[in-house]
């Protein structure tokens, strides 16, 4: 699959990706590679320059979670969470359960009439996940949602969305460029070269879930992350 943009840059060349139903994969690059301009192609936001992305089913209901939380400032966490399905025509009526139930999901009980401004970055993120998953999708694709959090804040969140992804069943595709996240959260890691992108190393971690604290200080984890930072820097110079 190639994306070459209209100001002649070459963004992905002969990427070549297979996505398994139910996995927790991560695309792993130096920025620019690529990785969310392979994203946007996934949900479907863009279109490859060559190539092509086949499915095994057509009823997919992906949802995006990008970089920024992209929350209307005037709307309050509930009416943010509760855009896309006004966007389908659903009354607010119908809508407000499954709206609770997504910011219950994402630990945001309590905070429906809370505008962003009033809420950490963080929360504001919780609130785009959960605007996400109140359209009951069935993939999850993620563009570095939690690249400007601090360390503590970013931990936690990697542990709810783990929780969420066990029960859920989600396909998800995560976009990230931190070796320890991936290794953390991934049961898969694609690592891709510097642009134009294009896959380099495919790499399983073989390590159960749930995966908490222990695990980060584990050899296997410790193993892990030797393995794949030494892909990426295979990649880079590739």
């Amino acid at each position: 699959m190639d994306k070459v943009f209209a100001n002649g840059t070459e963004a992905l060349a002969g990427l070549n990706l297979a996505l398994r139903e139910h996995e927790f994969l991560s695309l792993l690059g130096p920025s620019g590679c690529g990785k969310s301009t392979a994203l946007r192609l996934i949900a479907g936001l863009a279109a490859a320059s060559d190539g092509t992305i086949r499915w095994s089913s057509d009823d997919r209901r992906p949802a995006v979670v990008f970089q920024e939380p992209t929350l209307m400032p005037w709307a309050t966490a509930f009416d943010n969470v509760y855009l896309p399905l006004r966007l389908d025509g659903i009354a607010r009526r119908h809508a407000a359960s499954r709206v609770e139930t997504a910011l219950g999901m994402v630990g945001l009980q309590g905070f429906e009439n809370a505008y962003p401004r009033e809420l950490s970055g963080g929360m504001k993120m919780r609130v785009s996940i959960a605007r996400a998953i109140v359209t009951e999708p069935d993939m999850l694709l993620m563009d570095e949602p939690f690249a400007a959090l601090d360390e503590i804040t970013r931990f936690k969140l990697n542990d709810d969305l783990l929780t969420l992804w066990q029960e859920k069943r989600w396909t998800v595709v995560f976009v990230t460029h931190s070796v320890f996240e991936s290794v953390y959260l991934s049961s898969r890691i694609v690592v891709m070269t510097a642009r134009p992108g294009r896959t380099s190393a495919d790499v399983t971690i073989d390590a159960p879930y749930p995966r908490l604290d222990a695990f980060r200080t584990s050899t296997v984890y410790n193993d892990y992350c030797r393995r794949v930072s030494a892909a990426l820097k295979q990649a880079m110079a590739a």
